[in-house]
């Protein structure tokens, strides 16, 4: 739980170091002491991150509670509307050797996951691996080396590797490549020109955002707080 709301951050280092940006020190002072949030499951997490890979974050839930209630087990709860738990890798994966389509309850999350091919492949591969345990994803992970053996798979870019870096191994000093959302923050505070073209903009952020190092996914809180 304290991975989960980063309650072993230092609040006053990170706001100290942030306010010192004048555009950023109003929303420091709005919301002190912000958090970056973590995650229970961190194979959950890095499906979730594919399949919202250059989609709206309404797209990406229809797409996960489809799977969700496809693969997923059944499960009893006190709370409404709580009837599915996330599927694991191997029900993503399906049985090894099996398709969708194999026979009730034996096909994979393909049933289910109306995307592109491109990223329904990305998808079935991270889950396949994280079954039979090629790729592992663990709280003590490197951050270099997670990003690195993530932007080797086939479909999977910067922003995704960044993303699982921020909310597994709550690395502190992410702020994610190409991110639109980021993007329209930085808009609403100032912090970039909204007459230039988007990849000026985008160089104009990473250039603003290195003096937030070493705290910038706290910064990137804040941005997505304005976006």
């Amino acid at each position: 739980m304290r991975r989960l709301l980063d309650l072993d951050a230092d609040p006053v280092a990170v706001d100290s170091s942030l306010a010192a940006d004048p555009v950023l020190a109003p929303s420091v002072a709005a919301v002190p002491g912000i958090r970056v949030p973590g995650t229970l499951d961190p194979a959950e997490l890095l499906v979730r991150a594919i399949v919202g890979q250059q989609i709206s974050v309404a797209a990406a839930r229809t797409h996960l509670t489809r799977l969700a209630h496809g693969v997923g087990t059944p499960y009893v709860s006190a709370f409404e509307g709580l009837t599915r738990l996330f599927p694991t890798p191997r029900q993503i994966a399906g049985p090894p050797g099996r398709g969708s389509g194999s026979g009730p309850g034996t096909e994979d999350g393909s049933a289910y996951l109306r995307l592109p091919a491109r990223t329904l492949a990305t998808v079935l591969g991270a889950a396949r691996d994280l079954a039979d345990g090629s790729l592992t994803l663990s709280v003590g992970d490197d951050p270099d080396d997670l990003r690195r053996r993530l932007v080797a798979r086939p479909g999977i870019g910067p922003w995704t590797a960044g993303y699982v870096a921020l909310r597994v191994l709550g690395d502190p000093d992410v702020l994610m490549d190409g991110d639109v959302a980021l993007l329209s923050g930085a808009r609403n505070l100032g912090l970039v020109s909204a007459e230039t073209s988007r990849p000026h903009q985008f160089r104009e952020l990473a250039l603003r955002g290195a003096v937030w190092a070493p705290w910038r996914s706290y910064a990137a809180m804040h941005l997505w707080r304005s976006a």
